[in-house]
């Protein structure tokens, strides 16, 4: 699983990017609950489901250039219904302050 440092409301986030298959379908299950700007990005996605999870998280529905379209609070044990324009999914914590207009980008690095 890749991790990615992005720039997006309130500061840096750290965003988990599942690479594999097996990755996505498992996507927050079984990791901590997201902290206040962290989340999971899944690239050229419309659609989650949240079976197995245990806490409501927030879907976040970005478009091509990472702003938030919508965003979905979503329970334990359903399927979100996907969202015309999305390109991209994050899961966020449940209750994300994340605003339609909102933008993500990759953090700029300083030196090494």
């Amino acid at each position: 699983m890749e991790v990615v440092d992005m720039d997006g409301p309130g500061g840096g986030w750290r965003v988990l990017v599942p690479e594999t298959r097996r990755e996505r379908m498992r996507g927050l299950r079984g990791h901590p609950s997201p902290r206040p700007r962290e989340a999971m990005l899944f690239r050229r996605c419309r659609s989650v489901h949240t079976f197995g999870m245990e806490e409501p998280v927030s879907i976040v529905f970005l478009d091509r250039q990472m702003r938030v379209i919508e965003v979905r609070r979503s329970l334990p044990g359903r399927v979100v219904i996907p969202r015309r324009g999305a390109r991209h999914v994050l899961e966020a914590a449940g209750g994300s302050t994340l605003r339609i207009g909102d933008g993500f980008r990759p953090a700029r690095r300083t030196g090494r």
